[in-house]
């Protein structure tokens, strides 16, 4: 018997993550796959971090941290929230753990019973539907399209609960639109959930620096509705260190000691190393974020102008993270001869063998008329993908 457990088989596996190993199997035979598929910085981690976790080998930080994280480091994330953010948290309101990837699904799995309703607005990040299942709820997706910037408005997510309703996950900046909520669309969306008492808000705020629109606006920013907010952060992408995995949450009490207590079963603290890192990007000069950022716009603006010069494809301007997600439904039953584009995986996939572009179909993300594109790489790198793309898809017809 091979058989795998009904939990496991009811999960698909990640299709960024996936598109990526593709282009990696087509590079390791020799072709120039230009990589465009996976969300993650092309810079290195800034020197004074990298020194700190050398210091910390140095010192034996290298026994088991407290499951939650080091003291000092929460101490560090309390003054990021309140110095950054405005927002008064105590120690024990924070957890941290291996990515924030980690932290999401430990929320989810500390509020979510078998047939509670959590709503995810479409476009969405791949792992949130899977995340939500694997915690034997029901996902409710509510349709944002490219026409409204890819934001749902309060008559949507109205409409959207019920009494089974017991989360809402909002990602701002967005993966995989580069959407941003302002503190008005917010403060829209708040005035709903106020009404409905039982509904916790899940607000991976991950991409935060990496914004275009000015500052960042946060869920938890309302005093009346804070207590019932999850901010969902780390350091993967403001400061390049995808690899180093270290997220957090900042959450009522009750919510941070029940992923304690998850996670004190099944990975326990984070890695002491990567916690001292951390705790030097937090506490340390902030230039580099800010360098990062204006790269990213940089490009952001780039891709932007050579994607809008592309015939048939349709697209909106991004106010965070590094993402373009055109709209390419008009290819949709073209054909270059030797193959028929039926839908975003299609077109994808056409991309990356025959252009030798990886990027991402759409329909993982919940809006099947587009495709997503990351464009944290080097300018020559997004110039080259672009005309690609431009010179293979004028073959389709």
């Amino acid at each position: 018997m091979q058989n795998l457990s009904d939990r496991l088989n009811r999960l698909a596996p990640s299709a960024t993550l996936a598109m990526s190993q593709k282009s990696s199997e087509l590079k390791a035979q020799g072709v120039d796959v230009i990589n465009m598929s996976v969300g993650e910085p092309d810079f290195n981690t800034p020197d004074h971090i990298k020194a700190a976790a050398i210091k910390a080998v140095e010192e034996n930080w290298t026994r088991y941290s407290p499951v939650p994280g080091y003291p000092s480091l929460k101490e560090a994330i309390v003054k990021k929230l309140k110095t950054e953010n405005g927002l008064a948290y105590a120690p024990s309101q924070i957890l941290v753990s291996n990515g924030a990837k980690q932290s999401v699904c430990n929320t989810l799995m500390a509020i979510v019973n078998a047939g509670d309703e959590v709503i995810i607005p479409a476009p969405y990040w791949v792992s949130y539907p899977q995340m939500v299942l694997l915690a034997e709820g029901t996902p409710v997706y509510v349709e944002a399209k490219i026409e409204q910037d890819f934001k749902i408005t309060p008559e949507q997510l109205e409409a959207a609960i019920t009494p089974k309703t017991r989360a809402l996950i909002l990602c701002s900046p967005s993966n995989p639109t580069g959407s941003v909520y302002s503190k008005e669309e917010l403060e829209g969306l708040k005035n709903v959930l106020l009404k409905h008492e039982r509904v916790i808000v899940v607000a991976d705020e991950i991409y935060e620096h990496i914004n275009y629109v000015g500052s960042h606006a946060s869920m938890a920013q309302f005093d009346d509705i804070k207590d019932r907010v999850v901010i969902i952060n780390g350091v993967s992408k403001a400061y390049a260190m995808t690899g180093w995995r270290i997220g957090f949450i900042a959450a009522p009490e009750w919510v941070v000691k029940g992923c304690n207590k998850l996670q004190g079963q099944y990975t326990s603290g984070p890695c002491s190393v990567s916690q001292k890192a951390a705790e030097a990007a937090w506490n340390g000069p902030q230039e580099c974020v800010e360098e990062m950022r204006q790269a990213f716009e940089r490009r952001k603006n780039l891709i932007v102008k050579l994607a809008k010069d592309i015939p048939g494809l349709e697209v909106n301007d991004p106010q965070g993270a590094f993402y373009l997600f055109p709209k390419c439904s008009s290819y949709f039953g073209k054909s270059d001869g030797n193959r028929t584009i039926n839908n975003s995986t299609d077109f994808a996939m056409y991309l990356l063998e025959v252009g030798h572009v990886a990027t991402v179909g759409g329909d993982a993300f919940g809006s099947p008329e587009c495709f997503r594109m990351s464009y944290a790489t080097s300018d020559e790198n997004i110039i080259e993908a672009m005309r690609r793309i431009k010179e293979v898809l004028a073959k389709l017809s």
